[in-house]
């Protein structure tokens, strides 16, 4: 499976914006879905954004109208734009690839969000 490698995390103030980006080391554009997964201290990972090869996109609802996430295959890079950022958004974020449909993810290392109130 293919590498993939997220940068663009940090420190922000709440209410700010951030922008992840996820390289794959190999071409993206027949893996059925990219999405981002999150991991906050004492929590589950959970989804919150993919999108699929046809085009679609989903959110979670903690982060529906807050996020997009854009794909774009011929780069080979994903990416998750974060805006109105609360404490509540800190957490390691993952980039992830599910190949086929219903089938397993995998991630990268992830990278930290930290945001102050």
């Amino acid at each position: 499976q293919e590498k993939l490698v997220e940068s663009g995390g940090g420190l922000v103030q709440a209410g700010g914006s951030l922008r992840l980006s996820c390289l794959a080391s190999a071409n993206i554009s027949s893996i059925h879905a990219m999405g981002w997964y999150r991991r906050a201290p004492e929590y589950e990972r959970e989804v919150i954004a993919m999108a699929t090869a046809n085009g679609g996109s989903a959110y979670s609802e903690s982060v529906k109208g807050r996020f997009t996430i854009s794909r774009d295959n011929a780069k080979n890079t994903v990416w998750l734009q974060m805006n109105s950022l609360t404490s509540e958004d800190t957490a390691v974020y993952y980039c992830a690839a599910q190949p086929v449909k219903s089938g397993s993810w995998y991630w990268g290392q992830g990278t930290q969000v930290t945001v102050s109130s």
